[in-house]
């Protein structure tokens, strides 16, 4: 079947920022799926907020939007391109579940919108656990006994029902989140209440806990022709109970008889036919180990995180063939890329083993609980291919970069083992390896642990031949043998104490999906101890011509190294591969871009340690070996390399070396008169403890030779030293602890790229979080929004300096301080940071393509970007860190020099205003704007040392109109400003915030508490509270600050520029404007005929404030029609859009007569509110006032529109703000409640305005006109005006109180009746036939032009 023909311009939709559930596989499948619609043809619309993908990468689409993935974006998206199909199955649970809630409330259809890929019923049968179930059983397929439930009451009653331990499972959430197992009633509670405030849709599933059966999944593939494949078979070597992604997870099935897995097979294929899907599906089973039965757990309608390991395993690109299914084509017309001659429907043969180990955070989090469950707690994986389970295994753990190169953890001296094997924790692996060392026999492990026997047997194959090493001489053989397990060199020489007696080089092996049935095109290599004549990289090494260089990946994601790097690795990658380079990356991780089989002309699949990739050097011979793009992991390798004569392309090793070292690097500075905050270099306790006495307290103490900040404290007292070396020391460190004055200033980064003779800087970013909070977990923002020139030209200087005497031939990050005035160095990384992707995209500056030319020699000069500061973009970008504490509840959350953020997002925006607010709202940050009818709350908690700065920020949140609550000491401080405070017990005192959250009272906590373990445990206490509810909690005051800002500023979701980075402007827009009033109703009108103003909506906000801006009660384009002279669009002052306005279309027929656009005093112009007629009225040849044809007055209650029912509401009573008011509706272009008075200069407006406005009876709110009738020919009104408040006229308004003073029997149809307003009179008649017409002057006050 070819392409669809009706697929022309389709918007993907990705996943967002990279946290607990939702990582990079997301960017691998979204950057496969954007190609194959561009190969096709397609014109491709992406929105993601993350900016540091492969995916938002310019090449990838064609129109590429960093917003917020919120339901209000993908709209106004989808408004602005016209896209004709939606593709959201390649973005997550975050892109399935926005697709889904805009195909379920008819938006895609009225747009002309299909969604490609899985369809809305497959996903909803997938993910609805009512449907779910249903579907199962229409089919015949197991499912856990269960049932549905939507309040914590209906949870206990199920529970009883079918009986505990029972499992809740949210619907619509992502890696398990609010998730868990209930043993007993009061844990259901706790459990379900969460459950339920998790879900989108308020559903939980509470199932029967079946908790030691075995854990199967089947990726499985299927097309619009109904053909049905499996992909791969995977199981978990955890039982059912421990969350997919942080189970070591196995590939192909490894303990299944056939008829297990041809049962499981058969109902997968039977799963992913009922529920129809097109594309991709994971089904997920429980298997009785002691039966023939299963149990469906459940099924993901999507490419998920198993996709992308079956994928990598396989060598068999899922997201790519999902994507081609998408478009129309079938399973049989779809290439096989990897071997270039069988089809996709060929099922995929493994003849290998895969080991998936996941990467978790605890080393971040030192006092969290390691224990495992049905909440993911992984932020990463690695992936490992070996010939046996053991040698997988073995790959796997000493590439999760956890400093060990066997299955000996050293923590179990004198614990009781059995105990520890209960324990369901990520080191479970290496105590299970632990007990068999200490006798303990496979089945008592197995009735411990349910981890099947047979996984258990294969390491005791292990802890059986280290016995042997132990005890025997280290031959030959004994050496192979341990080669073929999967020992590397040195941990031979260790476990045997005795010199290795040869060293054996890697054979390589290729995946090709097909066990070497047809040959590969698309090498895909992992490393064995096979026999030489077998290597199968040699063919492909021989027929090469080019010179060849290896870039090192940059392993497993984690805090600290995420995405960005992988980013880098693979732009690297690409700009060798364009120079005629033959390029070969080493990486492990199965999530990412740089481990697709077509990225690099060859691709190792091993972990990144000396040894491994020596093999690989040994192998290849390359001219060279790049590391700086692949993070601390590649970097690490430098000295290794170095020493082994291994050509190190870019900075060097001494370069890298002096960076790092703490003397050396003083040394230069020293040379240059370059500050730094003063420091010392330890190594034990004491030597700390008498550093700080040294140095005066607060110190910052930290390890070298690390990244994201791991390890890292501020000190201010002997205790936090004591307990922070304690904790040090014990992790056996061999290099030194950095001991720092702590200097509490303005932090700075600058990323440089130099040849070693010039440097360019592409951009200066600033943090908004002063230094004490890691950079990776600070807000930052490009281009510096309040750094002085002086300052600017001495951070150019010594970043010059730096990477110059460095001899940087590449990429250097620089982070400095300025405190007091005064600039200081913090530190340099001689490698690609975490910022290059965003300062990439939103200066234009390839960054990695630059860093990579000059790495092979090329001459900054001639790159044709200059040197020195590149200028400024015209906008301001702002990346928010994203957390993922709602999976990692028990863990301290407050910000410090300890990196704890899993991703980020990009808010670009004309002002620091615009790009804050929408930076904010794609972290997920809630923006609360307090209304009469909906208040809103701050707590406050600080320690003494914040009480003096708490004051202003105090004052900015009770200016917005929150209300104050605060422990004693802080509201003490507070009320000095004369601010209204509600005093609330100390968490040690009572749970009154807890009651004050669940009453809905607090929206925002900002907490500064003390450091000891008491006061942070009820801290964590708090915050999970705060998570569950939805409330923002903010532990810096510079980050409470900024969102105060961005309530303040007035942006909200509907009122934003739409950034397409693709598309950018290059410098600051001019624009020529005309400000126009009639009666005082002033407007900024803009001639848009050329279409150049596509956002108008964005530029209301700034250019309508009469102090900072033009000033005027909104704006108005004036635009071509195809139906009349000329097209009118209005925007209000909160930037949300007018169907008309009597005043702005007099001034806009006055600018069309008075510019020579129309000649005739008949003018027709075309409005949200349809075609209006006018005649004008003449003075010296010029228009001097206009009568306007506004058509017939609606008058129907439902098409106002608004609740209320009838041909007419006329004198109608009404509740507004609890008080009574009869109302007369009308619609003249605008909805009206037009309300009759005694004294309209009395009105409160201000305060009674917002609360007509947002009235429930008015779903698309309403402008209110207060009205005193003077005599049957005369009006005088006030009025409040949706979106802009108070304003001096409104002509639509003015003819609404003429039809209801009719209406009321006040004044007569066909006659004139003035209308007294604040700012003139205006003349409005109420006809017979039903229309209404409207005269009044229009003034040109002055024309300008104004820049954005």
């Amino acid at each position: 079947m070819p392409k669809r023909s009706d697929i022309k311009k389709v918007l993907v939709i990705g996943s967002g920022p990279i946290v607990i559930g939702q990582a990079a596989e997301f960017d691998y499948a979204g950057a496969q799926a954007c190609r194959v619609l561009k190969d096709a043809g397609v014109n491709v619309v992406l929105c993601n907020s993350n900016p540091a993908t492969i995916m938002t990468d310019k090449a990838l689409a064609d129109e590429i939007y960093l917003e917020p993935l919120t339901l209000e974006s993908i709209k106004r998206i989808i408004k602005k391109e016209r896209p004709d199909s939606l593709l959201a199955s390649l973005g997550g649970q975050t892109g399935l579940t926005i697709g889904c809630k805009l195909a379920k409330e008819g938006f895609l259809d009225k747009w002309g919108v299909k969604l490609i890929g899985t369809n809305v019923d497959a996903i909803d049968r997938a993910e609805d656990r009512e449907l779910f179930k249903e579907t199962m059983q229409k089919i015949g397929q197991p499912v856990v006994p269960s049932d549905i439930a939507y309040t914590v009451e209906e949870c206990v009653a199920v529970a009883n029902k079918i009986g505990y331990p029972v499992i809740i499972r949210p619907a619509f959430t992502l890696g398990g989140a609010g998730g868990g197992v209930a043993y007993n009633e009061e844990e259901l509670r706790t459990i379900s209440h969460n459950g339920l405030m998790l879900s989108p849709i308020t559903q939980v599933l509470v199932e029967k806990y079946i908790y030691g059966w075995k854990e199967i999944e089947f990726e499985v593939l299927r097309d619009s022709h109904g053909n049905v494949i499996t992909v791969c078979s995977m199981e978990n070597f955890d039982p059912v109970g421990i969350h997919t992604g942080d189970s070591i997870v196995v590939a192909p099935a490894l303990t299944l008889a056939d008829k297990e897995y041809q049962m499981l097979r058969s109902a997968s294929l039977k799963i992913i036919t009922e529920l129809g899907i097109e594309g991709g599906c994971n089904c997920q089973f429980a298997l009785n180990p002691d039966s023939f039965e299963y149990s469906v757990i459940e099924v993901n309608p999507r490419v998920s995180r198993s996709s992308a390991l079956a994928s990598k395993a396989t060598g068999y690109p899922i997201a790519k063939v999902a994507t081609k299914i998408a478009l129309g084509y079938t399973l049989d017309e779809i290439k096989n890329d990897v071997t270039g001659k069988t089809f996709a429907c060929f099922e995929p043969t493994l003849d290998y083993v895969v080991v998936k180990l996941p990467k978790w955070p605890f080393d971040k989090f030192l006092y969290a609980k390691r224990e495992l469950g049905t909440r993911m707690k992984a932020t990463g994986e690695v992936m490992s291919i070996g010939t046996s389970f053991e040698m997988a295994i073995m790959k796997a753990v000493r590439g999760a970069e956890i400093s060990l190169s066997s299955l000996n953890l050293d923590k179990y001296e004198g614990k009781d083992l059995r105990e520890e094997l209960k324990k369901l924790s990520d080191e479970r692996l290496f105590t299970v390896f632990a007990a068999l060392k200490a006798g303990i026999s496979a089945d008592e492990i197995f009735e411990i642990t349910k981890i099947d026997r047979w996984f258990i047997h294969k390491l005791n194959n292990l802890v059986q031949f280290e016995k042997r090493l132990a005890g025997e001489k280290l031959t030959r053989a004994l050496y192979d043998e341990g080669k073929r397990y999967g020992y590397p060199d040195k941990e031979l020489e260790r476990l045997s104490g005795q010199k290795i007696p040869y060293h054996r080089k890697a054979v390589y092996k290729m995946v090709d999906t097909c066990a070497a049935e047809f040959s590969a095109e698309t090498p895909y290599f992992y490393s064995t101890y096979d026999d030489y004549a077998h290597d199968e990289a040699t063919p492909f090494i021989k027929e090469s011509t080019k010179k060849r260089i290896i870039v090192i990946g940059s392993g497993p994601i984690r805090i600290g190294q995420g995405i960005e790097f992988d980013y880098s690795s693979v732009h690297c990658v690409w700009t060798l591969k364009e120079l005629g380079y033959e390029v070969v990356i080493i990486n492990n991780n199965p999530e990412t871009v740089s481990t697709d089989f077509d990225t690099a002309d060859r691709l190792y699949f091993e972990p990144l340690t000396p040894e491994d990739v020596q093999n690989v050097i040994d192998k290849e011979k390359p001219y060279g070996v790049v590391i700086t793009f692949g993070g601390q992991t590649a970097i690490k390798l430098c000295n290794y390399l170095d020493k082994h004569g291994v050509r190190i392309l870019g900075t060097s090793a001494d370069s890298v070396d002096m960076a790092e070292d703490r003397e050396r690097f003083d040394e230069l500075l020293e040379r240059f008169g370059i500050s730094r905050p003063k420091g010392l270099t330890v190594m034990t306790k004491e030597e700390a403890l008498a550093a700080a006495e040294k140095l005066g307290y607060p110190v910052l103490l930290r390890p070298s030779y690390v990244i994201g900040g791991q390890n890292m404290t501020i000190a201010f007292t002997e205790g936090d030293i004591s307990r922070y070396m304690d904790v040090i020391l014990a992790q056996h460190i061999e290099n030194p602890v950095l001991c720092d004055k702590y200097l509490m200033g303005q932090e700075l980064e600058v990323d440089v790229i130099s040849d070693g003779t010039d440097v360019l800087i592409p951009g200066i970013m600033q943090h908004i979080e002063r230094a004490g909070v890691h950079s990776g977990d600070s807000i930052a923002v490009y281009p510096p929004y309040n750094l002085s020139d002086i300052m600017l030209d001495k951070i150019i200087e010594c970043s010059t300096q730096l990477a110059l005497s460095l001899k940087t031939k590449g990429l250097i990050n620089i982070q400095f301080l300025v405190f007091h005035n005064e600039l200081y160095v913090i530190e340099v990384n001689p490698r690609a940071s975490r910022t290059i992707p965003y300062i990439s995209k939103v200066t234009g500056v390839p960054m990695v393509e630059l860093a990579t030319k000059i790495i092979v020699g090329a001459k900054l000069k001639k790159l044709g970007y200059g040197t020195g500061l590149y200028k400024s973009s015209p906008y301001v970008a702002v990346k928010v860190p994203v957390f993922s504490f709602e999976k990692l509840n028990d863990v301290n959350s407050q910000l410090g020099p300890e990196m704890k953020s899993t991703g980020e997002v990009l808010g670009i925006g004309k002002t620091i205003e615009e790009a804050l607010f929408k930076g904010l709202v794609s972290a997920g940050f809630k923006l609360c704007h307090p209304t009469t009818q909906k208040q809103a709350g701050v707590y406050f908690t600080v320690n003494d040392q914040d009480k003096f700065e708490i004051l202003g920020l105090a004052k900015k949140f009770s200016d917005l109109g929150l209300n104050i609550y605060a422990t004693k000491g802080t509201a003490d401080t507070i009320r000095t400003l004369g601010i209204d405070v509600t005093t609330v017990d100390r968490l040690s005192e009572s749970d009154e915030i807890f009651r004050l959250m669940d009453e809905e009272k607090i929206d925002y906590i900002v907490y500064t508490g003390k450091t000891d373990m008491e006061s942070i445990n009820d801290y964590i206490r708090m915050y999970h509270h705060a998570i569950l509810l939805g409330i923002t909690t903010l532990t810096s005051l510079d980050t409470a600050n900024a969102l105060a800002d961005s309530i303040a500023s007035r942006f909200n979701e509907d009122n934003t520029e739409l950034v397409d980075i693709n598309h950018l402007r290059r410098e600051k827009t001019k624009l020529s404007f005309l400000k126009m009033q009639s009666c005082g109703n002033d407007y900024i009108f803009f001639d848009n005929m050329d279409g150049r103003i596509t956002c108008p909506e964005s530029l209301a906000i700034n250019f309508v404030d009469r102090h900072y801006g033009i000033g005027g009660d909104g704006i108005t384009l004036i635009e071509k029609s195809d139906v009349a002279d000329a097209k009118m669009r209005i925007f209000n002052k909160d930037g949300s859009e007018g169907a008309m306005a009597g005043n702005s279309i007099r001034c806009v027929a006055k600018y069309l007569y008075d510019n020579g656009f129309v000649k005739d005093k008949t003018v027709r112009i075309e409005t949200l509110s349809g075609v209006k007629e006018m005649a004008l009225f003449t003075f010296n040849g010029k228009v001097s006032s206009v009568s306007v044809d506004m058509g017939k007055a609606v008058l129907n209650g439902k098409e106002i529109p608004s609740t209320l029912e009838g041909d007419t509401v006329v004198g109608r009573e009404i509740e507004v703000g609890g008080q009574k008011y009869s109302v007369t509706l009308v619609n003249v272009g605008n909805p009206h409640c037009v309300v009759f008075c005694d004294k309209v200069d009395a009105v409160d407006l201000s305060n009674v305005g917002p609360m007509f406005e947002n009235a429930p009876y008015f779903p698309e709110r309403i402008n209110a006109e207060f009205v005193r009738v003077v005599n049957d020919r005369t009006l005088k009104m006030r009025v409040w005006e949706r979106g802009n408040g108070e304003t001096l006229a409104c002509g639509t308004g003015a003819a609404a109180a003429v039809v209801a003073a009719v209406l009321n029997g006040y004044c007569r149809r066909d006659e004139d009746v003035t209308v007294k307003l604040r700012g003139g009179d205006l003349i409005a008649r109420y006809n017979s036939d039903g229309t209404v017409t409207l005269t009044g002057n229009a003034k040109l006050v002055f024309e300008g032009t104004i820049e954005y």
